[in-house]
This record gives structure tokens, C-alpha cells and sequence, in this order.
């Protein structure tokens, strides 16, 4: 009969912190794992060693590398893999003679835990189970002894082996954030949070709650000193001091307002500025200069959150991101900010002129009282412009450029476009043709076109161009595939004297035959 294995967190380095379910089934083992560096020292034996049962087989797992390199043909990956591989196999000989095995994690098993690979070898073959522990996070919060994260307060944890760019975005986008991994990293996490705003309350915490623990302000850490044991904790906003702050600021404002002057003062308002960028469809080689400098100036950036998140962080930039389906909102937060005074970029992908947050952001000017408001439109490279040139020339004659989406138009306006731009004979590039939601716009488009296009028309279908799954499909009306038509796509239905060379390559003559 095969023994039970148990992955069992020991919790962050203070013996005192080992779970009582996990302190009794170590004293149960007749098998007690752990794993430790090259020089054979194991964190997790130190912490549970005094729960071993007498006479308890220990194996110890070294790892074959931790920060060196190696030469093995499928790299650092490869090299571990094999490892979990031949440590697997070590237990599974415990666990086939019938032996109990604990394997001790250091914080939680499943957190950021080597025993997790184990537990993907060996869970589907044995009596196995996790129990867990302490976090690492938890005795660094305890040991900086601050409010983690309160109320609706966002917690995230952060590897600090991101580049920094990421890491500035994603802590600047949190109100609370732990960094993992630190060591070598140390600099570019410090880099990050001067960029995210971050640093001064951010608090470094070494070797958490054993004898050697150590809390400092970042800012003061000797970067030459830091283990890989040690974590960043950036506690979120203390809403009481926010509280108090603003009881203090509304007394002196009622006390300044009985004693002053009952003539209401003139006070000339001061307005910034919005600025409209259009990103481009994908690559950053495809943001304008104009658009770089723009977005390097300004103080805040608004926008969908996949498009917010295509502008690198920096210190003095604030983002607000926000759904796909809330233009008009969005742009008037922006243009409330630009009232205030701020500089303040509204962000949208390829052009924001052409079905972008321009038009929304004069909408939002003209019906919500923001007319006094400077705004400044920077064209970008639109979906089309970049579809049609991985195609080659399809827009080289005229061309309409019409969304099938139907959220703030009703169909019949799309139908009625179609068959003009249809019957005119101009070549059709065609945005938003489908959606998860949206699935039948595509095929009812392509009816309505048959109606009065040839079967033979040419189409292009652009996916995903100058990203991950960047294609082009040319084909006719007659052949369009509906179903193969998703969100990522941008169809171009071309005019009768489009032409397909030998190559492949898609163009519309200037003149018309």
C-alpha cells in the first residue's frame, strides 16, 4: 500500500508560525522533504525542524542552479524541469515502500512554492494533500505593521523581475502592491515606484518574522545588502488620515469663510488642456512622434484600459482606465481634469479621429458644458491605413470606411450605407465587422453586398495586423467565410476594377477603366 504525501506550508521563517495541522502531520512523516539552494541550506528545515518525528528520513532536494547559468540545451527551464522531474521520482520511491512523506514550503505550498511542481507530478497517482500556510505577504504586512489594503482597495502582487516599465504601470494602476523576487531586481523595483509615484511609502521588509527580520523605508535600502528572501510591501491609502485631512481643510475653510470679506472674491478659472492621440493599431513603431512627445507631457491619460496600458509609466502620470462602453463618460471626466488645469491625453488605438474618442470627446464638450475647454485631435495610423498595406494598395482609388457595429446606430442606417457605397462602386473597408455579442452583422453585410457586387469581388481580411496574430486572407464575396470573422478582424470589400497580382498583392487603380 502506497504511503500519503502532503505538501505543508511552514510559514514566512518564525517556527511559532507553523500551523497546528501542519506541525502534527510533520511529527506523523516518515519521509520529510525540503528543498534548498546550491549550498545545501534549507529555510524550511530551519523553520519545522524542531516538529520532526525521531528517527524521520530527511531528503533534501538541492536545486541545480538558482541565479547561475546553465548549459543545458533547453535552458534555465529545461534545467528545472528535470529537476522537478528527478525530485518527483524520489518521493514516488518513498511513497511506493509505503512511507508517509511531508514536503515542506516555505510561506503557502501553492504560493509561489516549488512544491507545486511535485504536486502536478505526483497528485494524480497518489493520496496527496496541501495544507497551507502563512504567506510570506502576510508576515511582511504584520511586519510593516500598516494597513494593507482596506475597503475596495485592489491588492497586487508583483513579481520584481518585470521590466520596469511594467512594473511603474501595474503599481501605479493598484492601491496596494507587494514585490516578490527581489535580490538582483532590487534597483529597477526602486526605479519603478520613483516612476509609479510610489516610493515613499513604500517599505522594504528582509527575512520576515525571524530573528533576522528588517524593515526600511526603499529609499534607504543599501541595494548590495538585499537577499532574495526580502519583499516591497506598498500599503494602500490611509482613508482616515484622508478623513481627518478633510475634516481639518473643511474647519479652517468654515472659520476663513466667517471672518472673511461677505464680497465674493473674482476668481479667474484656469484651464489646461485635452489632448486626442490615436496610438495606432498595434506596434509602438507605429505611434507618431507627435503622438510620443504629447503623451510626454501630460499629466494624466485617459482612455479603455487596453489602450491606457500601451503608454509607458512615468513619475507625474496618473492613469484612469475604464471600460469599452463609456466614451462620452470618460471624456468628460478628461475634460473636467483639463478644467482644473490639467494637460491631459484621451487615448484610443489607431486613429482617434476615425471611430475613436475624438468625436466623443467634443460630444461630451458640447452637451455637457465643456465648450470653454481646449482641445487638440493628433491623427494616428488607422486600422485600415495598416491593413491595406500589408495588402498592398486596395484604398489607392476612392473608398468609404463604415463600422457594422450597431450600438449607436440602428441597422437600417448600416444597410441603407452599404448598399450607396455598394451601388457607387467604391471600395468598402469595414471596422467592427463582429463581436462575441455580435456575430450575424458580418453575414447579413455580405447579402446586402451580393446584391449588388459580383461574387468574384475581391476582399481582404486584415487580423490582428501588427500584432501576435498578424494575417492577411485575401479572398472573394462569393468565398468570405461569416463564421471566420472575428473581433480582431478588418474586412475590406474592393471595387470591380481591383486587381490581385501574381504575388498576391491587393491594389485599386487611380483611374477607372
Amino acid at each position: 500500500m502506497s504511503g500519503w504525501l502532503r505538501g505543508v506550508g511552514v510559514g514566512p521563517g518564525d517556527p511559532e508560525l507553523v500551523t497546528v495541522k501542519a506541525a502534527r502531520l510533520i511529527g506523523e512523516a516518515d519521509v520529510v522533504a525540503f528543498h534548498s539552494g546550491p549550498r545545501g541550506d534549507s529555510i524550511a528545515r530551519r523553520i519545522a525542524s524542531s516538529y520532526f518525528a525521531d528517527g524521520a528520513i530527511e531528503e533534501l532536494l538541492v536545486y541545480p542552479v538558482t541565479t547561475g547559468s546553465t548549459d543545458h540545451p533547453l535552458g534555465y527551464h529545461g534545467l528545472m524541469a528535470d529537476f522537478y522531474d528527478e525530485s518527483a521520482d524520489r518521493i514516488a520511491a518513498h511513497l511506493d515502500s509505503g512511507r508517509n512523506v511531508v514536503v515542506l514550503a516555505e510561506g503557502d505550498p501553492l504560493f509561489y512554492g516549488t512544491y507545486m511542481y511535485l504536486h502536478d507530478r505526483l497528485a494524480d497517482r497518489y493520496d496527496t494533500a496541501v495544507v497551507p500556510g502563512v504567506t510570506s505577504v502576510s508576515g511582511s504586512a504584520a511586519a510593516v505593521a500598516t494597513g494593507l489594503c482596506r475597503h475596495e482597495d485592489v491588492l497586487t502582487i508583483l513579481p520584481g523581475t518585470l521590466p520596469v516599465p511594467e512594473l511603474a504601470r501595474r503599481l501605479a494602476d493598484t492601491e496596494a502592491a507587494v514585490v516578490m523576487k527581489l535580490g538582483r531586481t532590487f534597483e529597477n523595483v526602486r526605479e519603478a515606484l520613483r516612476q509609479a509615484g510610489r516610493l515613499e511609502d513604500a517599505r522594504y521588509v528582509e527575512r520576515a518574522s525571524s530573528d533576522a527580520e528588517r524593515v526600511l523605508p526603499v529609499s534607504d535600502v543599501d541595494a548590495a545588502t538585499v537577499p532574495y528572501m526580502s519583499m516591497v510591501v506598498v500599503p494602500g491609502k490611509d482613508l482616515r488620515a484622508d478623513d481627518a485631512g478633510r475634516a481639518a481643510s473643511s474647519a479652517a475653510t468654515g472659520s476663513s469663510q466667517r471672518d472673511a470679506d461677505p464680497a465674493p472674491a473674482l476668481v479667474r478659472e484656469v484651464v489646461g488642456e485635452v489632448v486626442v492621440v490615436g496610438l495606432g493599431p498595434g506596434p509602438d513603431r507605429w505611434l507618431t512622434p507627435e503622438a510620443t512627445a504629447a503623451l510626454a507631457e501630460v499629466g494624466h491619460v485617459v482612455g479603455y484600459a487596453p489602450y491606457v496600458n500601451r503608454v509607458p509609466h512615468r513619475a507625474g502620470l496618473t492613469r484612469h482606465a475604464s471600460g469599452n462602453t463609456v466614451e462620452v463618460d470618460r471624456a468628460r471626466d478628461a475634460l473636467e481634469l483639463a478644467r482644473k488645469g490639467e494637460r491631459v491625453a484621451v487615448v484610443s488605438g489607431g486613429d482617434a479621429g476615425v471611430f475613436g474618442m475624438a468625436s466623443a470627446v467634443f460630444e461630451a464638450a458640447d452637451t455637457h458644458g465643456y465648450g470653454d475647454v481646449p482641445v487638440r485631435v493628433l491623427p494616428g495610423v488607422t486600422a485600415a491605413q495598416a491593413v491595406a498595406a500589408r495588402a498592398g494598395a486596395p484604398l489607392g482609388g476612392d473608398f468609404a470606411i463604415m463600422s457594422l457595429s450597431d450600438r449607436l446606430k440602428p441597422w437600417s442606417v448600416i444597410e441603407r450605407r452599404l448598399r450607396a457605397a455598394a451601388s457607387a462602386d467604391l471600395v468598402i473597408a469595414l471596422y467592427n465587422p463582429a463581436s462575441r455579442s455580435r456575430t450575424e452583422q458580418i453575414a447579413r453585410a455580405r447579402e446586402v453586398l451580393l446584391e449588388e457586387r459580383t461574387t468574384d469581388t475581391v476582399v481582404v481580411v486584415g487580423r490582428d495586423v501588427g500584432r501576435a496574430e498578424d494575417s492577411i486572407t485575401v479572398t472573394t464575396l462569393g468565398d468570405l467565410d461569416p463564421a471566420s470573422i472575428d473581433m480582431k478582424c478588418l474586412v475590406v470589400v474592393c471595387a470591380s476594377g481591383t486587381r490581385v497580382t501574381g504575388h498576391g498583392q491587393v491594389w485599386t487603380p487611380r483611374f477607372v477603366d
